[in-house]
């Protein structure tokens, strides 16, 4: 498709679905917020993973796989890690007990958002490396008037940016009738948020210009997304409850820093997650991880197949809401279930399926489409390619299974044993055999042979 398709997004800061034009259309550039790694991702933390792969994924169709930088963070000092840390690893030093924390959990994330089909993006910086740059740009923001020292702190001055609040659209004034009554008596209006703070010795701290310290959390997300984007650059992407305060206030960092007019020319936010129509929490008994869906059997007494859980994400539009269910999974499951398994091969994506993802990313209408292409494939072989292709650049393709020769020997010997079993009339041995082989994704057919009457067995491996 080239330059040819034109692609259209909605900007959740002019509210509006508008052309895509990048800055540079040889290196489009892509920010979005990763996971605050102190515990195992939950679902609801995977739909913005899968959200904006697609998008990703898209955007090499349209640029080249070598024209598009996608920057997701790994947000790694806060204080729900430090609380983990010291309860987790009571003996260690808190910086050493804090990595000990994070790498865990941040292995496992990657592990997790491998398992849903996600791409790595170019880019996985961690906010403990970037404290100088963090540092840097709050020097920037003091010397500029947009920041203050007191107690201890360094805060953001919110009334010393005119058009705070744009992208929420909430002005000062409404924000300060609904702020914490008691504000803390320091701050310069109720709005100001932290940049820096003094750190105890039981906290993680760095050494500044203000004493040792940590940094707050929007200052992690302007300092990472300059240090790899620039001052300036063309989406930035997380869930709807980041709008306010986060992106918010990495706006307000970035743009007085810099003096940009924008720090991000799209915003784009995917839409909420319940589980089983409600608001997932612990206290309802109803919070999933994406390590359990895989590995356990808490969500409808199974596992359930990674693609399967991307395929039930994409079946919403990314900016509704989406209720996670055991039912949604199923008709999923049952989905891909019809689609023919290929490998993805240099075919051409159909120009539906393009059409669809390229309307500010319509998976719904894409998969709609691609499960017409898998029905198409299904009666003639010479649409496989292109259900490939249009399915590869979802991130949905059903992979063929590869087996190896000594798996193939190992069944045929046991296929073999089965035989004999059944002929000895040992039903319970056979039906073991079967279902051992099935247990490893391997279906038996029993047939007969046509000419002499004798039971002949065939096998295939399952997807």
């Amino acid at each position: 498709m080239g330059m040819g398709t034109k692609l259209k997004l909605y900007n959740t800061l002019t509210r509006e679905k508008t052309g895509f034009e990048p800055i540079d259309a040889n290196n489009v550039r892509m920010y979005v917020c990763g996971p605050t790694v102190y515990d195992f991702a939950h679902i609801g933390n995977a739909r913005p993973v899968i959200v904006f792969d697609v998008l990703f994924r898209l955007l090499r169709h349209v640029y080249g796989d070598s024209h598009v930088t996608y920057v997701r963070n790994i947000t790694d000092v806060d204080d729900k890690i430090n609380a983990r840390a010291l309860r987790d690893f009571p003996g260690l030093p808190l910086n050493e007990a804090i990595r000990a924390v994070t790498e865990k959990t941040e292995t496992q994330y990657l592990d997790d958002v491998k398992a849903l089909g996600c791409l790595e993006p170019s880019e996985q910086p961690r906010a403990t490396d970037n404290i100088a740059q963090m540092i840097e740009i709050i020097e920037k923001l003091i010397a500029k008037g947009h920041a203050y020292r007191a107690s201890g702190e360094v805060l953001f001055d919110t009334k010393s940016m005119a058009d705070y609040g744009q992208l929420s659209k909430r002005n000062l004034d409404e924000q300060q009738a609904g702020a914490r009554v008691a504000v803390d008596v320091h701050k310069r209006s109720p709005g100001d948020f932290v940049l820096w703070k003094l750190s105890d010795e039981n906290e993680p701290g760095w050494e500044s210009p203000w004493g040792r310290g940590r940094p707050g959390w929007h200052i992690e997300c302007s300092a990472m997304s300059g240090r790899y984007l620039g001052d300036v650059f063309d989406i930035h992407g997380g869930g709807l409850d980041l709008i306010f305060p986060h992106h918010e206030n990495e706006i307000a960092q970035s743009r007085c820093a810099h003096g940009t007019e924008v720090m991000a020319n799209v915003w784009m936010h995917n839409g909420f997650l319940q589980v089983e129509g409600r608001k997932m929490s612990k206290s309802e008994g109803n919070f999933v991880t994406i390590y359990d869906l895989l590995h356990t059997e808490v969500f409808g007494g199974r596992k359930w197949p990674g693609e399967v859980l991307r395929l039930a994400m994409l079946m919403t539009h990314y900016r509704e809401p989406i209720d996670f269910s055991i039912k949604r999974l199923e008709e999923a499951e049952r989905l891909l279930a019809k689609w023919p398994a290929a490998d993805a091969g240099d075919g051409t994506v159909d120009e539906t399926v393009l059409a669809a993802l390229a309307d500010d990313l319509n998976t719904v209408g894409a998969v709609q489409a691609l499960h017409a292409l898998a029905q198409a494939a299904n009666a003639d072989p010479s649409v496989l390619s292109r259900f490939a292709a249009s399915a590869e650049l979802l991130g949905v393709l059903p992979k063929k299974a590869q087996i190896d020769d000594a798996v193939v020997l190992a069944v045929d010997a046991l296929v073999a044993m089965r035989l004999e079993m059944l002929k000895a009339r040992n039903f319970a041995e056979a039906d073991k055999i079967r279902d051992d082989l099935s247990a490893k994704g391997v279906q038996l057919k029993d047939g007969k042979d046509a000419a002499t009457g004798e039971r002949v067995t065939t096998w295939e491996v399952k997807r």
